[in-house]
């Protein structure tokens, strides 16, 4: 295996683990609300900034899977399928990159 699969397999391991931990996470913040309402007020807020990252992590295990694929079967259209993750990946860092106050 050439090192830029394993280097992507990587990351389609670590985006599926991410996707799963934070769907975990919602499902419990979903199951809480409904079993305790006095602690809505604490975890509904969350609920919203949950779901987009739930989202994106998801649309980057895709994009992984798709270009870790094409990687390995050596697939035309695993250039495009990089370019996705690439986009994606540079996505996640500029919405989760410290700003200034």
């Amino acid at each position: 295996m050439r090192p830029f699969t394993v280097l992507l397999g990587i990351l389609l391991g670590s985006a599926a683990s991410i996707t799963f931990g934070l769907g975990a996470v919602a499902i419990i913040f979903v199951i809480i609300v409904r079993l305790h309402p006095d602690l809505s007020p604490d975890l509904s807020p969350e609920l919203p900034r949950l779901s987009v990252s739930l989202l994106v992590f998801a649309i980057l295990t895709a994009f992984s899977a798709s270009s870790f694929l094409g990687q390995l079967r050596a697939r035309a259209w695993a250039f495009w399928a990089h370019l996705a993750t690439a986009t994606c990946l540079i996505g996640i860092f500029m919405l989760y990159w410290p700003r200034r106050a």
